[in-house]
């Protein structure tokens, strides 16, 4: 018997052979599956990254359904599995979101204002007003805001 103690030597070759690999998407992608793949694993240390991508190759990733508790706010704002910290608490503590220690981040968590700063655009109304020149006058007729100057109203003209 193999787990006995003091037992090393083994008397027969290994029974179970792994002659071929894994596949999770053996029979076909499922949409979680390809939306696991996809997950970028932010806020955690290299081991923890290996060990969360160890499970969503091995389809033994289980996404959270619910929030859970935080360790450090002790609010129910951690929305990803395997992890014990919120992102703004393991971003101002410096810590790994999963294991909690002190270990150098592989992928640093996004800031709020860094997500919505490159994609934010004006919208029509909330269009500024074009800035003079030194000399006074404007260059791009584009930038003026006609619609607001003149009256579309149906007055009879037609």
């Amino acid at each position: 018997m193999s787990s006995q103690k003091g037992n090393t030597s083994r008397t027969r070759a290994q029974k179970h052979k792994n002659t071929i690999a894994f596949k999770s998407d053996k029979y076909g992608a499922t949409p979680l599956q390809k939306k696991l793949n996809e997950k970028v694993h932010d806020g955690v240390c290299q081991r923890c990254k290996e060990v969360l991508e160890w499970k969503v190759k091995y389809n033994k990733f289980k996404p959270l359904t619910q929030a859970r508790k935080c360790v450090k706010c002790t609010q129910k704002s951690v929305k990803d599995a395997y992890h014990i910290m919120c992102k703004p608490c393991s971003l101002k503590l410096e810590l790994c979101a999963k294991c909690g220690k002190k270990e150098e981040i592989i992928i640093p968590v996004a800031t709020p204002n860094e997500e919505t700063a490159p994609t934010e655009q004006p919208s029509k109304k909330g269009r500024k007003k074009p800035k003079d020149d030194e000399d006074g006058d404007l260059d791009d007729l584009d930038d003026l805001d006609l619609d607001s100057d003149c009256d579309l109203s149906d007055d009879g003209l037609s």
